[in-house]
C-alpha cells in the first residue's frame, strides 16, 4: 500500500539507514559514555543489555507496526482508538522539547568545529586568556608549567602529576580541555542568580545547526534518505580510526579492563539500573515518534519483524563500541595523571567534549582530526535532528 501524497522510501535501505542515523546518535556517543563512566563502567553494561533485549526490541516492534500498517506518523496513527490520542500529542511535545536542547548541543559541536581550524588547538595548552593559572597539560611536569605562575602573585594549588608534591592555592588544577570547555564553551558563571551574557559566537553556530536541518528536510524523504547514506556511515570510520589510535597510548588496556570487567557488587545499587532503564529509552529514542515516523513511509508488506531485531542490535553495538574509544582515552588520561581512571575527570554530560579532545590533541596533525572528527559529530546529530523533526510534520 502506497499514498503519493506522503510517499514512501525509494528502496528499505534508506528506511533503515535513516532508522540508523534517528536511533544512532549523540545518545551513544555523548550520553552512553558518561552515564557508563559515572555507574563504574563494565557494571553499567550488564543491565543495558538486558533492558535493551527484554524492552527495547519488544517496543520497537510496535512502533514500527502500527505506522507501518497505518502508514501515519505519531501525531494522527491513534485515530484508530481516539481514547489513545493523547499518546500522539504527548510524544509530539516530548520530541520538540528534546529537539531544541538537541539543536544546543550540536552548536557545541559547531564551535569546536571551528576553532579546530586555529594553527594550534586552543584546547591543547594552558596559554589561552581563559586558563586559570593552575591549568595544566596531561603529560608535562612541574616544572613545564612553572611560568603559568610567574605572573600571579594569589597562591596556586597545583598537584605534580608525576610527584606527589603539592602547593596550597585557591585554584583546583583542571587539564587544558577541561578548562576550555568550562570558561570558553560555556562560561560558567558564579551561579544561578548571574544568568551572563549572550554569546554570539554558539548563538551564530545554533543558527547554522538549524539551518542544516531545514537544508536536509526541504523536499522531505526524498532528499533526507540521500543524505542518510552518508550521515549514517561516516561515525562508525571515524570512530574505528580514533579506537585504533587510542589502543597505541599508555594505559588504554586499563581503560579497557575498567570498561568491559564489571565489578559484580554494583550491580546491587538501584541507581546503576536505573540509569541503565533510562539509558535505554534514551539511546532507543523508544517512545518520541522518530522510528515510527520513519516507519510510516514504508510499504504495507516491508519484513517489519526482520527490522525490529535489526534496529536494537545496532543501537546496542554503537553505544558499546563508542564506549570503547572513551574509555581507553580516559585509560591514557589516567596513567598520565597517575590517578584511578574512576576519578580523572569529573562525570557529567561534559565528558565528551573533555575526553575526545584529548585524544585529538594527542594524534598527529591534530587540527585535521580535530576537524573530521567533529564534523562526524555534527552529522550523528544532525540525521537524529532530522528525523525528530519528520516525526513533528508527520
Amino acid at each position: 500500500m502506497e499514498t503519493s501524497k506522503r510517499g514512501n522510501w525509494s528502496t528499505w535501505y534508506e528506511f533503515m539507514f535513516s532508522c540508523i542515523g534517528c536511533m544512532v546518535g549523540l545518545g551513544n556517543i555523548w550520553r552512553f559514555p558518561y552515564v557508563c563512566y559515572k555507574n563504574g563502567g563494565g557494571a553499567f553494561l550488564v543491565p543495558y543489555f538486558i533492558f535493551m533485549f527484554l524492552c527495547a526490541m519488544p517496543l520497537i516492534f510496535i512502533e514500527l507496526t502500527y505506522s507501518q500498517y497505518s502508514n501515519l506518523g505519531p501525531g494522527k496513527v491513534w485515530i484508530c482508538c481516539p481514547l489513545f490520542k493523547g499518546i500522539g500529542f504527548a510524544m509530539i511535545t516530548l520530541t520538540c522539547i528534546v529537539s531544541l536542547y538537541y539543536n544546543v548541543i550540536l552548536a557545541w559541536t559547531l564551535f569546536y568545529l571551528g576553532n579546530s581550524f586555529f594553527p594550534t588547538i586552543p584546547w591543547g595548552n594552558c596559554n589561552n586568556d581563559w586558563n586559570t593559572p593552575a591549568c595544566y597539560t596531561r603529560g608535562s611536569s612541574v616544572n613545564d608549567n612553572t611560568s603559568l605562575f610567574s605572573n600571579s602573585t594569589t597562591n596556586v594549588t597545583y598537584a605534580a602529576l608525576n610527584s606527589s608534591t603539592t602547593v596550597t592555592s585557591l585554584y583546583k588544577p583542571k587539564p587544558s580541555t577541561e578548562e576550555f570547555w568550562e570558561y570558553k564553551v560555556l562560561e560558567l558563571s558564579d551561579g544561578i542568580d548571574d544568568v551572563g551574557v549572550v554569546r554570539w559566537e554558539l548563538l551564530l553556530c545554533l543558527f547554522f545547526a538549524w539551518l542544516a536541518v531545514f537544508l536536509c528536510l526541504i523536499k522531505g524523504i526524498k532528499t533526507s534518505g540521500k543524505v542518510m547514506y552518508v550521515a549514517a556511515t561516516i561515525p562508525y570510520l571515524f570512530l574505528i580510526i580514533l579506537l585504533g589510535r587510542g589502543l597505541m597510548l599508555p594505559g588504554a588496556v586499563e581503560g579497557l579492563k575498567y570498561y568491559l570487567i564489571p565489578r559484580w557488587e554494583d550491580l546491587k545499587k538501584f541507581s546503576v539500573w536505573g540509569d541503565a532503564a533510562v539509558q535505554m529509552f534514551y539511546s532507543a529514542g523508544l517512545g518520541w515518534g522518530g522510528i515510527a515516523t520513519l516507519a510510516s513511509y514504508n510499504n504495507f508488506n516491508n519484513n517489519v519483524y526482520r527490522d525490529a531485531m535489526i534496529i536494537p542490535v545496532i543501537d546496542i553495538l554503537t553505544s558499546w563500541f563508542a564506549g570503547m574509544v572513551i574509555f581507553v582515552t580516559l585509560g591514557f588520561m589516567a596513567h598520565e595523571a597517575n590517578v584511578h581512571i574512576g576519578t580523572v575527570v569529573k562525570d557529567g554530560p561534559g565528558i565528551a567534549f573533555m575526553v575526545y579532545p584529548e585524544a585529538l590533541s594527542k594524534m598527529p596533525l591534530p587540527q585535521l582530526w580535530s576537524i573530521l572528527f567533529f564534523f562526524m559529530l555534527f552529522t550523528v546529530g544532525l540525521d537524529s535532528q532530522v528525523g525528530f523533526q519528520k516525526s513533528l510534520s508527520a
